[in-house]
């Protein structure tokens, strides 16, 4: 069979079993709820290594042992942020309104998982998924199939062996786009999941379905003059490096204070950062990013040594990331758009209102809703970025990278980041189970109805039958004698 024909095959059989999956699932109890999912995230706590190396030997993107954490979070950190949320029956009362709240799954949820973070993002996607007692369907990116598949299958047999119908959890082998289409479209389809790149976030959001939808980012960290900035440079480097760069809130732009930008680049360069040179920074906008301004997907998540071999010049062992000067923000500088690789821009302004006009530029030639930065002990200045960027998620005194998907702040803990209306997405938070299910309200009467509301109507006022004919008639007459011209 043609392989096109084949893929939209098997996303109808997987979308049907899925839904039948789903008929015995959507009356499951918290207890057995509870039990599948820590099942479920266990075993995938412990893929972890596994997968981190498989996901990396498969796309050729990031690092193994980064792709491990990742793993670690997306199923166990995951997990233990949702684990006390209630899915199942009441969720919330409120005697004083006399409301109930009551939890009901969507039903068929369709996943599409990117690949720079295959096994991570299913991982969180299954989790969150069955929680809310939905079925899941995940469609990995061309270029992650047998890893994405292996996380998703690692989540689908512990969750069976716990209790889970056979079906629930399930994962295209036959990827292509009519194939990917035909699941998003699917009548059983209830709601679509998607992380990645503009082109399926698109996709997703054009196929009349329910979706959450979210796409690239272009964060700019600002450092200020009040900053720690010892601390500053150690994460901002450590976080551009973790994975070779391929999570969508890792840093793209430095901003630096004029009166700290000096030290702040010496120490940097002492975690690994080497600033490039005029040429070597034109050899990077000719090979990060191919003619049409798209990024080549040849650097993606590679290693800065590889980069710079790439764009044919030698670093020193042990560099970690490449920062390039810039001056110039827009279409016009192609490294002022997001890099998902070790390249990073970096830009001096002078004073914190220059740096916040720079971070909206940066923002807003691409990522605009996602995230924003800020190293700085002022809290006024802190309090500004909050107020006045358009992004959801202004991070502080932490790293973009793991701070943004809440592994190192209070946000919830999530591989998919909503960016808002400005951003082309439904919400602008961390998509969580409570994303994944409705709320029925059982709602008793706290206000007896107005005595009006049962009295018989009054007749309305107004002309008598004879008397609104003998006003049409007249404005008839007006109307003739004007127009009779003698």
């Amino acid at each position: 069979m043609d392989k096109d024909l084949s893929s939209i095959q098997e996303a109808r059989d997987l979308a049907s079993a899925a839904y039948d999956a789903w008929q015995k699932w959507r009356t499951a109890s918290q207890v057995e709820v509870d039990r599948v999912c820590a099942a479920m995230a266990e075993a995938g706590y412990h893929a972890s290594e596994r997968l981190g190396r498989l996901a990396v030997e498969e796309t050729g993107y990031g690092i193994p042992a980064h792709k491990k954490i990742k793993n670690e979070f997306g199923s166990r950190v995951v997990w233990e942020s949702i684990r006390d949320v209630k899915t199942v029956g009441v969720i919330r009362h409120d005697p004083d309104r006399r409301l109930y709240e009551i939890a009901w799954p969507m039903g068929v949820i369709v996943a599409l998982v990117p690949s720079t973070n295959p096994t991570s993002t299913a991982f969180f996607k299954v989790l969150s998924a069955v929680k809310a007692r939905n079925a899941i369907v995940v469609a990995p990116h061309p270029a992650a199939v047998r890893c994405t598949c292996d996380a998703t299958q690692t989540m689908a047999q512990a969750a069976e062996s716990a209790g889970a119908p056979k079906g629930l959890i399930s994962c295209m082998t036959q990827v292509s786009l009519p194939g990917t289409q035909e699941l998003m479209t699917h009548r059983r389809t209830a709601l679509i999941l998607a992380t990645g790149g503009s082109p399926m976030v698109r996709a997703a959001h054009s196929t009349g379905k329910p979706a959450y939808g979210v796409g690239p980012g272009n964060v700019p960290v600002y450092v200020d003059r009040s900053a720690d900035i010892e601390k500053a440079a150690r994460y901002i480097v450590a976080s551009k490096a973790f994975d070779n760069s391929t999570i969508c809130a890792t840093e793209q732009a430095v901003i630096a204070d004029r009166p700290i930008a000096s030290r702040l680049a010496d120490l940097m360069r002492a975690e690994g950062a080497y600033f490039t040179n005029e040429q070597e920074t034109e050899a990077l906008r000719r090979t990060v990013f191919n003619p049409d301004g798209s990024m080549n997907t040849a650097l993606v998540g590679k290693s800065a040594d590889y980069v710079a071999g790439f764009a044919g010049f030698q670093i020193p062992r042990g560099t970690r990331i490449l920062v390039t000067p810039l001056t110039r923000v827009g279409k016009e500088e192609p490294l002022s758009h997001e890099k998902l690789t070790t390249v990073l821009a970096w830009y001096v302004v002078d004073g914190w209102e220059e740096g916040c006009d720079t971070s909206i530029a940066l923002i807003e030639t691409g990522g605009r809703g996602h995230t924003q930065i800020i190293y700085a002990t002022d809290e006024r200045v802190i309090m500004a970025f909050g107020l006045e960027k358009p992004v959801f998620r202004i991070l502080v005194n932490t790293m973009g990278t793991l701070g943004a998907i809440g592994y190192t702040s209070g946000v919830a803990p999530s591989m998919t980041l909503g960016s808002g209306g400005v951003g082309g997405a439904i919400t602008g938070d961390n998509i969580t189970v409570t994303h994944l299910l409705n709320v029925k309200r059982l709602a008793y009467e706290t206000i007896a109805p107005p005595p009006e509301a049962f009295a018989p109507g009054e007749p309305a006022q107004g002309p008598s039958p004879a008397e609104v004919e003998r006003l049409v008639r007249q404005v008839l007459d007006e109307i003739l004698q004007k127009k009779n011209p003698f």
